[in-house]
């Protein structure tokens, strides 16, 4: 089953090793993903209101079952990725995160693995804390063989959520 996926990474810093993910052709099923932003557009839209970037991020969930957090060496810090992250535990949305510094820039390289953003946030429960990073896998796109289980990880991730 196809299933419709909410990429959220940081745009400056990972574009290019996003592209490649998007592009590898495991996830995309003809239009079941989530399009995302050229460059220009995403430019427009941070000059605009936070109004307006809330709204592009709640059209760009509706009708997703999964939200796939890229983790490059800076998103755990990114004020729209901890946006997304937020929505998408409150909508129920199945998540998961992929490690994407192992792939190569075409013109930087590698890069150095960044902090679990789920690692931010936490439930309470019976006075325990349980984090984010706790109830939502991570993997690593290389050393995990992203390209070829990427498809089963969104799955897993929909079926916990009960999606």
């Amino acid at each position: 089953m196809a299933r419709k996926v909410f990429f959220s990474f940081h745009y400056k810093n990972d574009i290019r090793r996003v592209v490649q993910v998007r592009n590898s052709g495991v996830v995309r099923s003809g239009d079941d993903t989530q399009p995302f932003m050229d460059k220009a557009e995403w430019e427009k839209l941070k000059r605009s209101s936070a109004n307006a970037i809330e709204n592009w991020i709640e059209k760009q969930l509706k009708g997703t079952s999964v939200t796939v957090v890229l983790i490059g060496a800076d998103t755990y810090n990114r004020p729209w990725v901890k946006h997304e992250i937020k929505r998408s535990y409150q909508l129920g949305k199945g998540m998961l995160g992929i490690y994407i510094h192992n792939v190569k820039d075409p013109q930087h390289g590698t890069s150095t693995k960044g902090k679990n953003p789920f690692d931010l946030w936490y439930i309470e429960k019976d006075g325990k804390k349980t984090h984010f990073s706790e109830m939502y896998p991570t993997y690593d796109w290389v050393n995990d063989d992203g390209y070829n289980n990427i498809h089963k990880w969104i799955e897993k991730a929909a079926k916990a959520a009960g999606k």
